[in-house]
């Protein structure tokens, strides 16, 4: 503050250093009372425009393959079982935990049900309940021995992910289960305005768990608990419970995931299980950057899987393949937990 000089009883400021001066303090000017704050756009919605400038490229070097329909379709109508993932994904962290299991659980689920009413002859609504129950309880079994034993995330985790991936194969005897009905791909292939309608259940989704996380009291402290866990457990918020919750939640989503997965291709094979992992942490991390930067939210992670299925989609259309995926997937992954970090410190200084 300047100093105060007292001018016949009255206080005034002592004439500061001119600008350019010496000793000059930086001008830190607001942006004008009703003008756009641009840097905060920028920050919200770059990878949207990244994502436009990445259409325009791909466009550029396809012009007569990548402006189609079929290709955007094509975008927008494989990712759901992600969707789903992403969420799930996204449950464990908003709380300040993580989940490595949940792409077991999406492939356990996934498995269950054509085993269940193919090779056990198990009514396919019963056999879909049992699936995602399964996966439920994963979860369970995941937030008991965090929360009430104690044992690191990391371990508990990646020990169920282990096991749920070992009871697919077990019970699959180690071979891609097919053979359900056309009828029970319409839960996720029948289409609404070109799309099908698994596109809109993740949309949904992604709209209800925006709104819990927004604007009611079981979203606030969630995400109270994700900023502050002790802080929160005095401020008499239930944390072991939220912790616990997120945990089930997010495996639950999980099996639904599986369940509209093997709806989508009509078997499922358990082994693959692990690689969507990378895709779904890779998208919720990057959503970040998005909407609501240095915060998980819904609509970011959604805007994120399809910006990156959009990249892989255009380097395979220019003949990469194979090794492509694996690559982009980790390399966004880096990127993103980079740039989580960096908007994270740079929204705690403000």
């Amino acid at each position: 503050m300047s100093q105060m000089k007292h001018q016949g009883g009255v206080a005034a400021p002592a004439p500061g250093p001119a600008p350019g001066e010496a000793g000059a303090r930086p001008d830190r000017r607001r942006p004008r009372e009703g003008g756009p704050d641009w840097q905060q756009f920028t920050s919200r919605y770059a990878i949207v425009g990244i994502w436009i400038l990445m259409c325009a490229f791909y466009a550029v070097l396809m012009p007569d393959t990548f402006l189609q329909g079929s290709t955007f379709r094509s975008i927008f109508a494989s990712q759901q079982a992600l969707v789903f993932l992403a969420m799930a994904a996204m449950m464990t962290f908003v709380v300040g935990e993580f989940d490595l299991s949940i792409a077991s659980a999406l492939g356990l689920s996934a498995t269950l049900v054509p085993v269940l009413a193919i090779l056990h002859g198990w009514n396919l609504a019963l056999a879909c309940v049992v699936a995602v129950l399964a996966a439920a309880l994963g979860g369970l079994l995941n937030g008991f021995l965090v929360v009430k034993v104690g044992v690191p995330a990391l371990i508990v985790t990646l020990g169920s992910s282990t096991l749920m991936l070992g009871i697919a194969s077990l019970v699959s005897h180690q071979t891609t289960v097919s053979g359900l009905s056309s009828g029970f791909a319409d839960i996720a292939l029948y289409e609404v305005a070109g799309l099908p309608i698994s596109f809109f259940y993740g949309l949904a989704l992604a709209l209800v768990i925006g709104y819990v996380l927004t604007f009611t009291p079981l979203g606030r402290h969630m995400t109270f608990v994700g900023a502050n866990r002790e802080v929160a457990r005095l401020a008499g918020v239930a944390v072991n419970r939220i912790r616990l919750g997120s945990f089930v939640v997010g495996s639950t989503l999980a099996g639904i995931g599986g369940v509209l997965l093997v709806a989508s291709v009509g078997g499922y094979d358990s082994t693959v299980s692990p690689t969507y992992l990378l895709p779904a942490f890779a998208a919720t991390f990057l959503g970040t950057a998005v909407v609501r930067p240095g915060r998980h939210n819904p609509i970011g992670t959604m805007v994120a899987i399809y910006f990156l299925a959009t990249g892989i989609l255009g380097l395979q259309m220019l003949g990469y393949t194979g090794w492509i995926e694996n690559v982009f997937y980790g390399t966004a992954l880096i990127i993103a937990v980079s740039v989580a970090t960096i908007v994270r410190r740079r929204t705690a200084s403000t």
